[in-house]
Order: C-alpha cells, then sequence, then structure tokens
C-alpha cells in the first residue's frame, strides 16, 4: 500500500504512543508529539481509517490495526537501521542522527534496508539502545529500568535512552553515560533525589532526578 511521509509520520506516532502507554492513543497526545493541531489530527485520522490502518472512533481513541501497525515497524526499522548506519559508518555523533533518519526512513525500497541491515551486520540496537525490528517486524524489547527506580547498591549497563533531544544526549555525552557503560547507584541524595553513580574505574557522577529517568539500564553486578 502507497503511504505518504505525513500518513507514515502518524502512523509511527501512534506505535510509540501505544507502546508507552499500553491503551489507546487520544487526539490531544498525537498533536502533541507531531506538533500540529487537534483538528488537522482529526482528519488525517478519519483518513488513515479509510485506508484500514488504523482503529478510530471519535472520542474513544485510536489503535493501529495489523495492517497499520506492520507499516510502522517497517518505518522504524529503517530509521534505526539508518541511524545504526550514519553513526557507525559516517562517525555521526549519537545526538546529531535522529533528524537525518527522519528523512530517511520514507525510502521505500526494501531491497535497499535488507542489504543495509546485511550490510551493518544485522544490528539489534540503534545507537540509542532501541531494538530494530527484523524483516519479518518482530522487534525484541529487552528488560530494563530507568536509574530513577534504582536504590543505593543497585548496578547496570546502560542499554538505553528514553529522551533523544540533541541537548539530552549532548547532556549524558558531557557526562560519559554512554550505551554500553556499567554504573552502580553510589547514593541517592534525599534534598532532590539526585543520584550518584560510580562507574567501573570509581569515577562518582551526579545525574539530576529528571535525567535519571530518561537512563534505562539492564542489571549487572559491577
Amino acid at each position: 500500500m502507497d503511504t505518504s511521509f505525513t500518513e507514515e509520520n502518524y502512523l509511527k506516532a501512534i506505535y510509540h504512543l501505544s507502546a508507552d502507554e499500553s491503551k489507546q492513543v487520544n487526539t490531544n497526545q498525537i498533536a502533541t508529539v507531531l506538533n500540529t493541531k487537534a483538528a488537522s489530527v482529526t482528519d488525517m485520522l478519519k483518513k488513515l481509517s479509510g485506508k484500514n490502518l488504523i482503529n478510530y472512533e471519535r472520542y474513544q481513541g485510536v489503535e493501529l490495526t495489523g495492517l497499520g501497525k506492520t507499516i510502522a515497524l517497517k518505518i522504524i526499522r529503517k530509521h534505526r537501521l539508518w541511524e545504526y548506519f550514519l553513526v557507525e559508518k559516517l562517525a555521526f555523533g549519537w545526538d546529531e542522527v535522529h533528524d537525518l533518519a527522519e528523512q530517511l526512513e520514507h525510502i521505500q525500497s526494501t531491497e535497499l534496508t535488507d542489504r543495509l541491515d546485511e550490510f551493518l551486520g544485522f544490528p539489534k540496537y540503534d545507537p540509542h539502545g532501541d531494538p530494530i525490528p527484523d524483516q519479518s517486524g518482530t522487534i525484541k524489547c529487552a528488560e530494563m529500568k530507568s536509574i530513577a527506580v534504582l536504590k543505593a547498591g543497585n548496578a547496570g549497563i546502560i542499554s538505553g535512552i528514553k529522551e533523544h533531544s540533541s541537548s539530552f544526549l549532548q547532556y549524558l555525552e558531557k557526562m560519559d553515560l554512554k550505551i554500553g557503560k556499567k554504573i552502580a547507584v553510589e547514593e541517592i541524595i534525599p534534598f532532590d533525589e539526585t543520584v550518584v553513580l560510580r562507574t567501573e574505574n570509581g569515577e562518582k557522577i551526579n545525574v539530576s532526578k529528571a535525567a535519571a529517568k530518561y537512563i534505562l539500564i539492564q542489571d549487572e553486578q559491577l
């Protein structure tokens, strides 16, 4: 099925919102994510519903149909593969690739996507720790938890980032809190819930509560 750039962006947004909330998505949520007006969202939802890409009833929320989810996962697959390519092969910073991948994800060639995947060695995760769907659209999410919910003594490997803005990624880069970094929670300061992290080499890094909720780890002893 032919879909426009705008339609694909809507499908991707609905997929991400429904994955985060585990429930139907409302018009205002979509408008916020896509930085558009609720009335424009309503018009597009009617169009997507007419193509059998979403189930939509006014005031009842939105969910992807099987076909809509398949298309959304194909877009996400392309986006994350291009991010991986840009970082690993062209030496872009992980804070620079999102907007470029937004453009590249709309290339329609499945053959190009599959050859890119093979060329890259079939990576499982993009530079931000997000899982890359395979050819069939299967996506395997590792069990991760936010640093903000940990207690002193908990340890793990930074494996995912929930906030992809350039400013936040640059902040993590400056703090040397990158994917694959092993950390342990040394202390949680009661006054403002700042999380004091300890790295493998004994370095201590203070992370605010606001930042900690966006940093995901997999459990592992340091």
